[in-house]
C-alpha cells in the first residue's frame, strides 16, 4: 500500500505540474516566475476538516481536499471513498475506517463524533473524509455539533455531490429552462418514525427530483409519484457508481422502472433522478455514447 500511495501521490503532483506549464506558457518566462497553482497551505493541528471526497473519480477531487489528505496527521473515512482517493494519503498517516452500509453501521455516529474529537484533542490535524459533499446527506451537522461541544475548530471543504456527477456523466443538466426551474435533493431513507415523503408536493412537472440512498425504494417512489398525479410516462433514471469506470445507468418511466430494475439490477450506491430533463439523455452526445457503452443500460 505504501508503494501505491507514493505512486498515486507522484501521479497527482505530475498532473498539477503539467497543468501549470500549460497555464503559464502564454505568459513567457518572466510571468511564469510570478504565477503558480496554490497547492500549499496550512493543515492546522487540533483542527478537524470535514472534506468531500467527491463522487469517486479522483480527478474530480478539489485541490484543497487533495492537499489536506497529503498533510493531515489522521484521516477518518467512509465506505464510499474510492481507493484512488485513499491512495493520496501518505503511508505514515493514521487511518480510521468508519464506513456505513445499508442496514449495517460499522461504527455508531456518536462514536465517530467522539473519535474525531479525541484525535483533535490529542493535537492532531484531522481530515474527516466523506463521499460526495459532506453537507448533502452526510450527517455533517451531527459531527459539527460534537466538535462545537468540545470547542474544536472545524473547517468544511465541499465536494462534488453524486447528483452533479450523475447528470454530468449522462450529459444532461439538472435544471433547464425548458424542463425544470427547480431542483430538489431527497433522502429515500425514511429514518423518522412514521415518516413518508409528501408525494403530492413532490409530484411537479417543472422540477428535477434526485433521490439519494433509494435503490431499495424504487417501487415505492414510482408508485407514490404516480398516485400523486405524475403521468405513467414520466421519465426516471437510475445511475449507479456515478463518474466511476463501472458507472451503470437505467432509463425508463415511472410505470416500467420497477420491472426494468428487476430484470437488470444495479449495484449500490445508486442515484434516482426523476424529471423531464431525463428525456434529454438520448439527445446528448455524452448520453448517446454512454448508452452504447458495455457498462451502461438504457431505454
Amino acid at each position: 500500500m505504501r508503494a501505491l500511495s507514493k505512486q498515486l501521490t507522484q501521479k497527482w503532483l505530475e498532473a498539477f505540474m503539467r497543468l501549470s506549464q500549460r497555464v503559464l506558457a502564454p505568459f513567457g518566462r518572466e510571468s511564469a516566475t510570478r504565477l503558480s497553482l496554490p497547492l500549499s497551505g496550512e493543515c492546522r493541528s487540533g483542527t478537524v476538516y470535514l472534506v468531500g471526497a467527491g463522487s469517486g473519480d479522483m480527478e474530480l477531487l478539489t485541490l484543497k481536499a487533495a492537499r489536506l489528505l497529503m498533510q493531515a496527521d489522521a484521516v477518518v473515512y467512509d465506505r464510499l471513498v474510492g481507493d484512488d482517493v485513499l491512495g493520496l494519503i501518505p503511508s505514515g498517516t493514521e487511518r480510521y475506517y468508519v464506513g456505513k452500509a445499508s442496514g449495517h453501521h460499522s461504527v455508531p455516529q456518536d462514536e465517530i463524533g467522539a473519535l474525531i474529537v479525541s484525535l483533535a484533542q490529542a493535537g492532531k490535524s484531522v481530515v474527516r473524509l466523506k463521499g460526495g459533499d459532506p453537507g448533502v446527506f452526510g450527517r455533517m451537522g451531527e459531527e459539527l455539533g460534537a466538535l462545537a461541544n468540545a470547542s474544536i475548530s472545524a473547517e468544511i471543504v465541499p465536494g462534488i455531490t453524486a447528483a452533479s456527477a450523475a447528470a454530468a456523466g449522462m450529459g444532461i443538466p439538472l435544471t433547464d429552462r425548458g424542463h425544470a426551474q427547480q431542483l430538489r435533493f431527497i433522502t429515500a431513507q425514511l429514518c423518522r418514525e412514521g415518516g413518508t415523503p409528501d408525494w403530492t408536493n413532490l409530484a411537479r412537472q417543472d422540477e428535477t427530483l434526485v433521490f439519494y440512498m433509494g435503490l431499495s425504494k424504487v417501487d415505492a417512489i414510482c408508485h407514490g409519484l404516480r398516485q400523486a398525479g405524475l403521468p405513467d410516462t414520466w421519465p426516471i433514471m437510475l445511475v449507479a457508481n456515478a463518474s466511476q469506470p463501472e458507472q451503470q445507468s437505467l432509463v425508463g418511466t415511472l410505470a416500467d422502472m420497477p420491472v426494468r430494475l428487476a430484470a437488470q439490477p444495479l449495484p449500490s450506491p445508486c442515484l434516482i433522478m426523476v424529471g423531464s430533463v431525463v428525456s434529454m439523455v438520448a439527445d446528448s452526445p455524452a448520453g448517446s455514447t454512454l448508452a452504447t457503452n458495455g457498462d451502461q443500460t438504457s431505454s
